[in-house]
C-alpha cells in the first residue's frame, strides 16, 4: 500500500518545511536549540498537518539516541513500560527519545508514569498535540518541557509546496501533468493552512483528472470538487470550535459586522448552527442587554426561525441579527449587576427576606409588632411608595448602575423625578 503523498515528500531539512519562520526561521529559538546538539523535552502544539512531527523526525534522526514512536490514541501503559525497560540496556545506552504524538489522549497516570525518567535526563521527551497543553498535559511534564506553538501555515507558504507536490507526481508517475493557471493558489486557500490537506488533495486532482494525448491535465474545476470544503478547520469539541466562537461573539461585541459575519460562516459552513444561534443569544443579552431591550425578542425570532427553516436558509435571518447586534449600542449594566448580586450571594451575603414581602399572612406569637406592612406600590402616585426591599444585612447594597446610553439614561431621569 502507497503512503500518502505527504509522507513521500515530507521535507529532510529544516528549509523544506514550508511555514513556522517564527520559531525555525535563521535565528529563531527552535532553530537554534535543533542546531546546538542539546535536545530538551518539548512540547509541539499546533493543528495538524503544519509541520509538528516532521520536526520531531528531523531532531530524532540528528540526537543519535535510541528512537521510540508512540501515538496517544493507541499506546497503553505496557507501551510506556517497554520504552523505560530499555533503558539499561545497549540499545538505550545514549538515552532514549520518545516522541509522544497526540499527548492530550494520555490519561494522568500514564503521563506520570514517564515523569520519573524525563526528570533525570535517560528520556528526552517530544511530544505533539493539537489541544492546548496547558489544559491537557500534566503541570509536572509542562514544567520540565519547553512550549512551541505551531501555526496555520499561510496560503503563500503552501503554494510551494503545491508546485512540489504535483512535480513529484509527475516524476513518479512518468507522464506529463499540465496544471491550468490558479489552480495552485485555490488548493493552498482552501486546505486551512494545513500543508498534508494540501497535498493530499494534489494527490486527488491527479487521480481525478482525465488522461489525454499529452498527459494529465489538471483542470480548475476538478480542483474546486476537490478542495471546496477544506478551507475549515473545525473541531466541535477541540480549542479550534471554541475560538470560533469567541471570535464570533467578540467581534459582535465589538460592533464589527464584518468579522461577525466571518466568523458566522465559518460556523455555518461547519453545520454548527447550534452554537451559531445559542452565542447570538448570548450577545444580544449580554452585551445590548438594556441598551437596546427590544433586541431580545428579534434576535429570538431570528433564531426561531433560523432552526425552523435550517440551513442553507438559517444563514440569512441569523444574518440580520448579526448585523443588528454589532450595529446596536452596548450596556452590561444588567450583567455587571447580576454577577455583583450572586458574588453576594455566594460570599454568604443575605440574611432574611424582610416582613412586608414575605408570602405569609400572620404572624406567630414570637412577633410583637404583628402584621405584613407591605404596601402596594400601585396605590401611590407614579406607581412607586418607598419601602425596603433587600435584607436587613445588604439594605444599602447597590447592584445596578444605569449604563450610558440613550434608553437606560431616560429610564433613570423617569426615575429620578417619580423619586424625588
Amino acid at each position: 500500500m502507497k503512503a500518502p503523498l505527504a509522507d513521500r515528500i515530507r521535507p529532510s531539512t529544516l528549509d523544506e518545511v514550508v511555514g513556522q519562520r517564527h520559531i525555525l526561521g535563521k535565528g529563531k529559538a527552535l532553530r537554534n536549540i535543533m542546531e546546538s546538539g542539546h535536545i530538551p523535552n518539548l512540547i509541539f502544539y499546533g493543528p495538524s498537518g503544519v509541520g509538528k512531527t516532521t520536526v520531531a523526525r528531523m531532531i530524532a534522526e540528528k540526537s543519535g539516541m535510541r528512537l521510540h514512536k508512540l501515538n496517544g490514541t493507541t499506546a497503553s501503559t505496557a507501551d510506556i513500560k517497554a520504552v523505560v525497560e530499555e533503558l539499561d540496556t545497549f540499545a538505550g545506552m545514549n538515552g532514549v527519545l520518545l516522541y509522544l504524538d497526540e499527548i492530550q489522549y494520555f490519561n494522568k497516570r500514564q503521563q506520570q508514569t514517564l515523569l520519573e525518567f524525563i526528570e533525570n535526563g535517560q528520556i528526552t521527551l517530544i511530544a505533539s498535540t493539537t489541544e492546548n497543553p496547558y489544559f491537557y498535559v500534566y503541570n509536572a511534564i509542562l514544567s520540565r518541557s519547553t512550549v512551541f506553538e505551531f501555526r496555520a501555515v499561510e496560503p503563500a507558504d503552501i503554494v510551494p509546496a503545491v508546485q512540489r507536490g504535483f512535480a513529484f507526481l509527475e516524476g513518479e508517475k512518468n507522464t506529463s501533468i499540465t496544471v491550468e493557471e490558479g489552480v495552485y493558489e485555490h488548493i493552498a486557500r482552501s486546505c486551512g493552512g494545513d500543508v498534508r490537506k494540501a497535498l493530499n488533495a494534489v494527490e486527488l486532482c491527479v487521480l481525478a483528472s482525465p488522461v489525454t494525448e499529452g498527459g494529465i491535465v489538471v483542470t480548475m474545476d476538478i480542483a474546486s470538487q476537490l478542495a471546496q470544503r477544506s478551507a475549515m478547520r473545525y473541531d466541535r469539541e477541540g480549542d479550534e470550535h471554541y475560538d470560533i466562537i469567541s471570535a464570533y461573539q467578540k467581534s459582535m461585541r465589538g460592533s464589527d459586522p464584518n468579522a461577525a459575519l466571518h466568523y458566522l460562516a465559518r460556523l455555518l459552513e461547519a453545520g454548527d448552527l447550534p452554537s451559531a444561534c445559542r452565542r447570538l443569544l448570548v450577545c444580544a443579552s449580554e452585551d445590548v442587554g438594556l441598551a437596546y431591550p427590544q433586541i431580545l425578542p428579534i434576535v429570538k425570532a431570528a433564531v426561531d426561525i433560523a432552526l425552523q427553516v435550517g440551513l442553507p436558509e438559517a444563514r440569512i435571518p441569523l444574518a440580520d441579527a448579526v448585523v443588528l447586534v454589532c450595529q446596536a449600542p452596548k450596556s452590561v449594566a444588567a450583567h455587571d449587576a447580576i454577577d455583583a448580586a450572586m458574588a453576594d450571594i455566594r460570599a454568604g451575603k443575605s440574611g432574611p427576606i424582610p416582613r412586608q414581602l414575605q408570602n405569609k399572612h400572620f404572624d406567630g406569637d414570637e412577633v410583637e409588632n404583628k402584621g405584613q406592612f407591605y404596601q402596594y406600590p400601585h396605590a401611590f402616585p407614579g406607581h412607586w411608595v418607598q419601602q425596603q426591599y433587600l435584607p436587613d444585612a445588604l439594605r444599602d447594597a447597590v447592584y445596578y448602575t444605569p449604563g450610558d446610553n440613550k434608553t437606560e439614561q431616560s429610564f433613570a431621569a423617569y426615575w429620578k423625578d417619580i423619586k424625588k
